[in-house]
């Protein structure tokens, strides 16, 4: 998630060109009718999630889920052979008539559309446009970038489905909503509230240069220097970051560094068991905090913020005892502003599908 894409707008792949993107990022013509079952999947860098859906204008929100299911990107070859192996698993549900008759495939993913590809450094394989529509007789793929998706669908979230981090005794305030969160990436986008409906603002918000908030986050912004000139926020808030915080740390420590995956310095960090990895985890959550109160103030996010991602519901307690909040109120005399602005963690599931499906069906012509 967050990859630098250098085709951010949303793309329309009809089946009639080769791999073509619209200026307009609007769905052909021949997009699905309102009860028409199609594929909508959300691909991320670790996982792949997709869905068979069906607009639901009477329901709470506009596509229902027919079946769902989560992949490992890591154990397939491809999304082809995953989306191959989705239409399969129909024979065993009651939606097996529909195997043939999938014709439209709206797919979030971080990245840009390049010729036949979609491309992204976060993935372990390409995606390749014309072996989906090939192989499953796809006549039309429409590809958004998967937080894009994810912004379009909180407009859907229900109540219970959030966690608090930051509660404000207000409700939030009717204006943009900004949705981030690092994952194998940082990925952000703002949806901006409007009528007839909400449009989503894509953001690169994970490369702004890094802006450390004390002395110790100087001292570990040197040494990622070394590396590179320039140094983004998305190089510590990200899994692949979190591993570099680790490694840092336990240079600046003078203790070598033992452990050897984002996962484990979580763990590690969680049992309290690696001081280097605990001192990570705490610098992580302190410039998140600072990051998500600057993103605030910069799209003037009045309606609130989601937190997403795969690393942040693992460390939801964690989190909630770190410096996060004191950070994000650290703004001077915009604390009063950001203390009307909730703040709350939401799991990613099946939103990005949902987001990527009611997107595809806005865009159909007159919807």
């Amino acid at each position: 998630m967050g990859e630098v894409a250098k085709q951010r707008h949303a793309a329309a792949v009809p089946a009639t060109t080769e791999a073509g993107m619209s200026a307009s990022g609007t769905v052909g013509a021949s997009g699905p009718g309102p009860q028409q079952p199609f594929l909508a999947a959300d691909v991320g860098g670790t996982h792949a999630r997709i869905g068979l859906v069906v607009g639901n204008a009477a329901g709470p929100r506009p596509v229902s889920v027919l079946h769902y299911h989560r992949y490992s990107c890591a154990d397939w070859p491809g999304l082809a052979a995953m989306l191959r192996d989705f239409v399969g698993q129909l024979a065993a549900t009651p939606h097996a008539s529909l195997r043939g008759e999938l014709r439209h495939c709206a797919v979030a993913c971080a990245g840009y559309v390049l010729d036949d590809a979609i491309v992204n450094g976060n993935l372990p394989w390409p995606v390749s446009i014309r072996e989906i529509r090939d192989g499953l007789g796809i006549r039309q793929l429409a590809v958004i970038n998967d937080f894009e998706a994810l912004a379009y669908a909180t407009q859907f979230i229900a109540a219970g489905e959030t966690r608090p981090v930051i509660d404000t005794a207000a409700a939030p305030a009717d204006g943009p909503v900004l949705v981030m969160g690092p994952g194998t990436g940082l990925g952000s986008a703002v949806l901006l509230p409007g009528r007839p409906r909400a449009h989503v603002l894509a953001t690169e918000a994970g490369q702004v240069s890094l802006a450390p908030g004390n002395e110790r986050e100087i001292e570990i912004l040197r040494l990622f220097r070394r590396e590179r000139a320039h140094v983004s926020f998305e190089d510590a808030l990200s899994g692949p970051g979190l591993l570099k915080l680790y490694a840092a740390l336990c240079e600046l420590r003078g203790s070598p560094a033992q452990l050897l995956t984002p996962a484990e310095v979580t763990a590690a960090a969680l049992a309290g068991s690696d001081g280097a990895a605990v001192e990570a985890l705490e610098v992580f959550c302190g410039l998140l905090g600072s990051f998500v109160g600057d993103l605030v103030l910069l799209y003037g996010a009045r309606g609130g913020v989601y937190l997403a991602g795969g690393i942040l519901p693992q460390i939801l307690p964690f989190l909630l005892a770190s410096r996060f909040a004191e950070r994000y109120f650290n703004k001077g005399v915009m604390r009063a502003y950001l203390q009307q602005v909730p703040v709350q963690l939401i799991e990613h599931g099946q939103l990005g599908v949902i987001g990527a499906a009611s997107w595809f069906l806005d865009e159909r012509p007159g919807a």
